[in-house]
Formats: C-alpha cells, structure tokens, sequence
C-alpha cells in the first residue's frame, strides 16, 4: 500500500491514548497493509497506528520472519520478567535496558473483526508489549529505570531530529472519542 511517515517523540498524539476500533472496513485494513509496510520499510519489530498519526488501537508486528496485526489488544502478561535492549521507530537510533515480562497472552481482533489470540514470548511478547503501551499513550522511555530514562533523553535532546517539524494528523471518519483526531 504505503509507507507513511513516522511521527517522533514530542508529537502529541504519541502521548494519546488511542480509540477502540469500532468499523471493520476498507479503511482499516488500508491502515494495517500501511503500518506493515512502514513497519518493514524502516525497518522494525511493530508499528502502533498512533506513530504514523491515527489515534486508533491497532498495531503490527514483524519478528522473526512473522508478520502480524492485532486491533483492539487486551493482554494477560506473565509474572516472569524479561531485560532486554529495546528501541523505537519515533525514537530513532536510541535503545535501552527495558523490563517487559517474558511472555504474553494478546486477545483482540483482526482487520476483518474476527477474534484473535496470540500468544507470544521473549521477542514477541516486547513488541507486543512496547505496541500495546504505544496505543496507551506510553512509550517505552516511560518504563526505564531513573538513570536509564536520564541517559536516553540527554540523547534525545541531542537527536537532530529532536523537535523537527511534525506532520499533521489527517482526520479520520472512525469515531475518535473527542480526542479531536
């Protein structure tokens, strides 16, 4: 489909928390072949529609050779827990020691609005950990420990895309739950 631009941190409505999908249509599935497309293009393990300016809950995933979507997640998170190197499309070049926990139940829907449930682990289960808190308005900088959080943001404020011009966010006919989308 296309490759669309990737909003970066300081964008607004990566701070949003993101609107239940409520119409299965054309549109959506355009949206999640776009996501994939960027997502691939960038290249990176998932792609949250709020990072390329649409305020609604769907993601996708591409780990180890699996490509996915997921549409309205909801997640039962193990209690064992994961250390691991993790990065961000809207925080290029920048990574960092994030706690995620080690494995993951994620129940929604696919484009078409059927049930789905995936069940993921290690690799899996961060991305679809780091993609669900994107549509929650959190970011995984949110997550690091004090110093962790103070290293990455020196370097953020030091980015050159750091406070770069941003793309508008188009309006969409889906219904945003007055978040003005």
């Amino acid at each position: 489909m296309a490759v669309r631009p990737v909003r970066l941190f300081g964008d607004p409505i990566l701070r949003r928390r993101a609107v239940e999908v409520t119409d299965f249509d054309a549109e959506l599935r355009r949206l999640v072949a776009d996501l994939t497309d960027t997502m691939l293009d960038a290249p990176g393990a998932g792609l949250a529609a709020p990072q390329v300016g649409v305020g609604l809950r769907v993601f996708t995933w591409s780990v180890h050779g699996e490509v996915g979507h997921l549409v309205n997640p909801v997640l039962e998170l193990s209690d064992e827990q994961q250390e691991g190197l993790e990065g961000c499309l809207s925080l290029p070049e920048l990574t960092a020691e994030c706690r995620r926990a080690m494995s993951v139940v994620a129940h929604g829907q696919d484009m078409h609005g059927e049930p789905v449930t995936v069940h993921g682990s290690e690799l899996l289960a961060r991305a679809i950990q780091h993609e669900t808190d994107h549509l929650d308005g959190v970011l995984f900088i949110d997550r690091l420990e004090t110093e962790e959080r103070r290293r990455v943001m020196a370097e953020v404020r030091a980015a050159d895309w750091f406070g770069a011009e941003q793309p508008r966010v188009k309006v969409s006919p889906h219904v945003t739950g007055g978040l003005g989308l």
